[in-house]
């Protein structure tokens, strides 16, 4: 090692700072210290931040002329039918004629689909051919009775008169004996095949399937050629229906009512339906039954309500949404006052931030803060946002406490 290049690196002592003339070497330290901690911590805050929360988010809606009307509480359902059946054949068969298609309107009884049926046919012939045999044999055996009958009397007489013997005459009272109980026979012959041919058009009929009541058939389930059978097959060749036939009169809406706010809930209160698909029509509905089970998983109850208006755009399936009303607003509901004017939206999604009362709204996968300031009624069990907020748009529901203005965020999907 060249030992020039060492001593050039050595300090003069002329160069030195005099020992009380400068910051102390260990307060320099200090300091390093402090920008590293400082440089570190800034890029944890930089990580966290960057990564984006997941939220869950609730649609603004606009109210509703129910709302309006005072509605107690809202809820969220569907229609459903009380009266439907998956109709299926009562034995294992091949198709032959399949009568319905969907959309299709059925009476009780009518014939919807037809089995193959030679073999069940042949059976039904043979039975009733057999009845004919033994309705016959029971002719034979009256006109036998009726001749040792006869036979009998003619001895009876012959005895009377001494032209015949007495065991002659026992022999023909015998006789009628044994016809009478031939003739007794074949009637029992005759009602047993009777019997056979009962059974064999009962198991003819079910080469017929019919509709066990009036209704609208939802679903085509089979097609000719295609075995069906009323129990279900492991091949999956095998179907277990032809179709599917609900009550239209049946219906009725199931909504899931929040376990916190069932008690305002009464069997017989008065409420109002309105379905997604025609928000202009208000159905005139009232409680059914508070069904007495809860779902521990979404901490709901389920409450049946029945309509009181229906037509051809009611069916099944179709997503609900169902104010109660008190009584009172319930006979004033003939002339609803306006509709407020906002959205409503979930109480949760309110929260304070600086003083101020906001929600945040999502738009491109990030958090918007909007300043608001709610009306002073709740809509049943929702807050209504005059302002700030427009229909259509999604809120975060229970925002993080250090969600910001333009932070990213990701939506649960699971929720909505």
């Amino acid at each position: 090692m060249d030992t020039n290049l060492l001593k050039e690196l050595r300090i003069d002592h002329g160069e030195r700072e005099p020992e009380g003339s400068g910051v102390p070497r260990w307060v320099w330290t200090v300091v390093a210290v402090v920008v590293v901690l400082a440089g570190l911590g800034g890029a944890g805050w930089w990580l966290l931040a960057g990564r984006a929360p997941t939220v869950q988010t609730a649609e603004a809606v606009a109210p509703s002329p129910t709302s309006a009307v005072g509605a107690v509480l809202q809820a969220t359902g569907y229609v459903t039918a009380r009266r439907q059946a998956t109709v299926s054949a009562q034995m294992t068969g091949t198709l032959t004629k399949v009568l319905i298609e969907e959309g299709d309107r059925v009476q009780a009884g009518q014939v919807l689909a037809q089995l193959e049926d030679s073999a069940l046919k042949a059976t039904l012939n043979a039975a009733q051919a057999n009845l004919l045999a033994s309705q016959a044999q029971v002719t034979q055996a009256q006109a036998q009775l009726a001749q040792a009958q006869a036979d009998e009397k003619r001895q009876a007489e012959l005895l009377a008169s001494g032209m015949t013997t007495r065991q002659a005459a026992e022999q023909s009272r015998t006789a009628v004996t044994n016809a009478t109980a031939l003739l007794e026979a074949r009637r029992r012959e005759v009602d047993a095949v009777r019997a056979q041919v009962v059974q064999a058009k009962v198991n003819f009929d079910y080469t017929i399937v019919r509709a066990p009541f009036s209704g609208v058939v939802t679903e085509k389930a089979a097609q000719v050629g295609e075995i069906i059978s009323p129990l279900s097959a492991g091949g999956g060749f095998t179907r277990t229906g032809v179709g599917t036939i609900v009550d239209m009169d049946s219906l009725e809406v199931d909504v899931d009512v929040n376990e916190a706010y069932i008690g305002q809930v009464s069997p017989g209160m008065p409420a109002q339906a309105v379905l997604d698909a025609y928000p202009d029509w208000k159905i005139p509905s009232h409680v059914i039954a508070i069904v007495p089970t809860a779902d521990r998983g979404k901490a709901t109850v389920k409450v049946r309500i029945g309509l009181d208006q229906k037509d051809q755009r009611l069916v099944p399936q179709m997503a609900v949404r169902v104010a109660f009303l008190n009584q009172k607003t319930a006979d004033k509901a003939g002339t609803p006052p306006p509709v407020p004017k906002g959205v409503l939206v979930p109480p949760s999604s309110v929260v304070q931030r600086d003083g101020k009362t906001v929600v945040f709204t999502v738009a491109d996968g990030r958090a918007q803060l909007r300043s608001v300031t709610p009306a002073k009624l709740d809509v049943g069990a929702m807050k209504l946002l005059p302002e700030g907020v427009k229909a259509g748009e999604r809120v975060i529901v229970a925002p993080p406490e250090n969600l910001v203005d333009g932070m990213k965020v990701k939506v649960d999907e699971t929720a909505h």
